[in-house]
């Protein structure tokens, strides 16, 4: 399938923004370790969430999480925590998406996990059961879904964790955002210096939890408002914290500079304690976004902390011709595809030449090429499909082969950008 999508000359829309993937899938994970039927509200419900959904649920001797990263790291540390016997797979680009650090981490701990095909990839062979826990000590610059992995699981092991975070400590973000959760549930988890984290033996506290909209969703109406040329267009977006615990909230700080102001609404009560049900639901609202007056002429910036940002802010710079230097981006290699390969090859069909670094470093200096009427490829990447799609607004018609993969993590991505204006026609 491809779309063709042509953009309106004006933006006035209000959007039901999907529920936190990243929060969706930690609370499934603390919820079945509880072991009680506490409810959680406003669900996520993407692939990657359903697919948890599914295999916590009904726990199936061989448990396909398809192309969901975040449910292949979990549902690892969780299943071998938990009595059982599994095996673990997905899709073949998942088959080639490394685990063994995580692996060698839960062995360590005491797991029972073969390798079921190539080593140090899926499939898995778990046998679960109760591990010994300890002191541990892994990479920081590996995936913060690794960490959270086993931060997850670490109030159930018999001594606990220590886990200590060698060289440069990497997503900080997610890992506060899984310890921000984890004593939402009563775990006594926290950080005891700049690089150990001290999670004490005991059992997570079953309660109500409501899910924050994603903000990782709202980054691609930050980009429309970025690349809109009508000064009174305006967007606003449901469900949203000021103050969220979520990494990618910093897109409201990024687009800043990219000319996008944002307006929260007012809050009436700002005095409640934080880590309580009411403080939570009250502080949920939303967000206004609106043209600002002004923009950066050159950006430089370090992704290390928030990568899932970075297709959209690439895209975004490259169509508002402001060159940019973005640095800490080598996670994007082992993600649903190679994203800096990409993104470097899509950005030329619209006329753009980006290059790259080893060290996983993105430059642009406002080189051009002739641009082709190609489709954009999406390589079963979900975030490519929707960083690429606003481009529509400068290209005036952009196409987008196999459009269907923003079920990943915003199933509703195209009635939303239709809901706006734009008109999106199948091919």
């Amino acid at each position: 399938m491809t779309y063709r999508i042509t953009a309106p000359k004006t933006t006035k829309a209000t959007i039901n923004l999907p529920a936190s993937k990243s929060i969706s899938n930690r609370a499934l994970v603390i919820k079945a370790l509880t072991k009680k039927d506490s409810p959680i509200h406003n669900l996520s419900d993407c692939d990657d969430t359903e697919v948890m959904v599914k295999a916590l649920t009904e726990l199936p001797h061989t448990i396909d999480i398809k192309a969901a990263g975040t449910a292949m790291r979990f549902l690892t540390a969780y299943l071998a925590a938990t009595p059982g016997e599994h095996i673990i797979t997905g899709t073949e680009r998942m088959k080639h998406r490394p685990i063994a650090t995580l692996v060698d981490a839960l062995r360590y701990l005491g797991a029972d996990i073969e390798y079921a095909g190539e080593q140090g990839f899926p499939p898995l062979h778990i046998k679960g059961q109760t591990l010994e826990g300890g002191h541990l000590e892994i990479p920081g610059n590996i995936s913060s879904q690794y960490i959270t992995a086993l931060l997850l699981i670490a109030p159930e092991l018999k001594k606990g964790l220590e886990l200590k975070l060698t060289g440069e400590v990497v997503s900080r973000p997610y890992i506060d955002l899984t310890l921000s959760m984890m004593q939402d549930f009563g775990a006594k988890a926290e950080w005891t210096g700049f690089d150990t984290i001290m999670v004490s033996p005991g059992h997570y506290a079953a309660r109500d939890y409501q899910i924050e909209n994603d903000w990782s969703a709202a980054s691609y109406w930050y980009e429309v408002m970025a690349l809109t040329d009508d000064n009174d267009s305006t967007t606003r977006l449901t469900g949203l914290m000021d103050g969220s615990r979520q990494g990618d909230s910093m897109v409201r700080h990024l687009f800043r500079l990219l000319g996008v102001r944002s307006t929260f609404d007012n809050q009436s009560d700002t005095d409640r304690q934080p880590n309580t049900k009411a403080w939570h639901q009250q502080s949920i609202t939303n967000v206004t976004l609106e043209k600002a007056d002004s923009r950066v002429s050159r950006i430089d910036y370090d992704f290390t902390e928030i990568p899932d940002l970075a297709q959209t802010v690439v895209v975004t710079c490259a169509l508002l011709d402001i060159p940019f230097r973005f640095t800490g981006l080598a996670s994007l290699r082992i993600k649903e595809t190679d994203r800096i390969e990409a993104l470097k090859q899509e950005l030329r069909k619209l006329g753009y030449v980006v290059s790259d670094e080893q060290d996983g470093t993105l430059t642009w200096e406002g080189e051009r090429c002739e641009p082709s009427d190609e489709p954009i490829d999406t390589y079963e990447d979900h975030r490519m499909a929707m960083a690429f799609a606003p481009a529509a607004l400068k290209t005036g018609a952009i196409c987008i082969n196999n459009p269907e993969v923003v079920s990943k993590s915003y199933p509703h991505f195209w009635d939303d950008l239709r809901s706006a204006g734009f008109n999106i026609e199948e091919l």
